[in-house]
């Protein structure tokens, strides 16, 4: 009973939320918001871009009323940039149908949880084209169900292994070189992954150190961050991208950058984790490393309306377990259940592809698509269980009713895993995020709404919604419904 009253509560908060904009929606004529300086914290939201974190879009270098203001101003000097963020999320889910449960699941049983990540952003130019960039973040909370039973996971805060606990960690640590290839500059958005206002139009740039793949790689203008879009990992992220990363989503690479005036070509290589969604990095290059290629293109398919399109391709090389070897091991009676990470081998390939599309259709609207896939012979290893994905979605900003900093958001996605994978869970195997114990497989679909209000400077709270069917491809769990609300704060 107190649990289903704390999840009405938050549901009433959310609608509370939705009040509040509605009250005191104002002709955007008569705003009395004062020009703020952009928010470099999370992804640009005003217009589809050409790669977020190196910040090429050709915006003014001076504060745009437009842009979301954050608490304090930043810095002038641009040799210098010291920001952060703090983002709190409360997620629950009410209590929904399940004949049965493992491990592995979705509880059934109603639940209320919060994850709370907090980051301080730096950096300093060194040289001309140098900079040197460093960020300290603390993440903690539990997800619901300990971030089990969906491949779809309702909160991308949350960090898969809680027993790491609140304490700081080096979440970004690397040298940004920018070598110059035409004399012709472009104005440049100066935040956390570029301290510059200008770059040049042709040009090669290098980061190397403690990355995030996604910081450059399957980024969308639409659908990229928790902070102020959706929360779902697979509409946030291309979920058959197992990207190279440690449980916290970090690792050690290089990334190689060549930006042309309509299009960029990107190359990555990265450490893979030493065991599925693990913490510890494997630095044996010859049997453990990702390498990732993404192809941009920035044309747009309406007149005088921008548009970028993103072609992915990547491989995985890890100590990575076999389904089928698995499966044969559990029907030859070698094993008593089938477990993956019982058949594993060093230097395993896992590869697939993905398309990432946004496109602007009008002053206030986006919309966005995604379309993933991955081989599903090996086991998922470093994002989630999802073998092919697609998604839908669109967004707007609240300008025809006075709220220029607000923006609503409604996307869908189905997941799907290979029939290898389908049958390791029908058996009762466990991924590192899925497991029932019997599988009677459907695609996880999932409808996730949201409603960024904006309060006070850099101050946001999002009311939203997810709708999950099939929840782990189950088709005899669910559905479910998960209600969520957002605090976010940009300084």
């Amino acid at each position: 009973m107190r649990l289903r009253d704390s999840l009405l509560l938050l549901c009433t908060a959310m609608l509370l939320c939705l009040a509040l904009s509605a009250q005191t929606s104002k002709p955007s004529s008569q705003s009395t918001e004062l020009p703020q300086a952009p928010n470099p914290n999370i992804p640009d939201t005003n217009a589809p871009s050409s790669n977020v974190p190196s910040q090429d879009s050709k915006q003014e270098k001076s504060a745009d009323p437009s842009d979301p203001p954050t608490i304090f101003g930043h810095s002038k000097p641009d040799w210098l940039w010291v920001s952060g963020q703090a983002n709190i999320i409360w997620q629950g889910h009410f209590a929904f149908h399940a004949p049965y449960s493992a491990p592995g699941s979705l509880r059934p049983k109603g639940e209320l949880t919060n994850s709370r990540v907090f980051t301080l952003y730096t950096g300093v130019r060194l040289a001309k084209g140098t900079e040197f960039l460093f960020d300290i973040e603390s993440a903690e909370g539990r997800g619901i169900s300990d971030a089990l039973g969906l491949a779809g996971f309702t909160d991308l805060d949350v960090v898969r292994n809680p027993a790491l606990g609140a304490a700081p960690y080096i979440a970004r640590m690397m040298l940004h070189q920018v070598i110059p290839l035409s004399s012709k500059m472009v104005e440049s958005e100066r935040g956390p992954f570029s301290l510059a206002t200008e770059l040049p139009e042709r040009r090669l740039e290098i980061n190397a150190g403690k990355i995030s793949v996604v910081d450059w790689f399957d980024t969308n203008s639409v659908a990229n961050s928790s902070h102020d879009q959706f929360l779902n990992w697979t509409i946030d992220n291309n979920g058959g991208y197992d990207y190279a990363a440690d449980t916290r989503g970090y690792t050690y690479g290089v990334r190689v950058e060549y930006q042309d005036r309509d299009w960029a070509l990107r190359f990555a290589e990265a450490l893979m984790p030493k065991i599925a969604n693990g913490i510890d990095l494997d630095w044996n290059l010859r049997l453990a490393r990702a390498e990732n290629i993404e192809f941009e293109l920035r044309r747009s398919a309406l007149p005088r309306r921008a548009a970028v399109f993103r072609f992915l391709t990547y491989v995985n090389h890890a100590n990575m377990g076999s389904y089928q070897e698995a499966i044969g091991a559990f029907l030859a009676g070698k094993d008593p259940v089938p477990d993956v990470t019982a058949h594993r081998r060093k230097g395993r390939i896992k590869y697939g592809f993905g398309i990432s599309a946004d496109q602007e259709v009008s002053t206030d609207m986006r919309v966005f698509g995604r379309w993933g896939w991955n081989e599903g012979n090996n086991e998922s290893f470093a994002y989630t269980e999802v073998n092919e994905t697609i998604l839908l979605g669109a967004d707007y900003k609240g300008i025809p009713w006075g709220r220029k900093f607000d923006r609503v958001g409604l996307a869908f996605v189905s997941n799907g895993i290979s029939k290898a994978h389908q049958q390791y869970l029908k058996l009762g195997g466990q991924g590192f995020l899925l497991g029932d114990g019997n599988l009677n497989y459907g695609r996880e679909n999932i409808t996730e709404v949201y409603y960024n209000l904006h309060l006070w400077r850099g101050i946001f709270s999002s009311p939203e919604l997810q709708y999950v069917v099939n929840p782990g491809y189950n088709r005899d769990r669910g559905p479910v419904v998960v209600p969520a609300l957002r605090m976010h704060v940009d300084f």
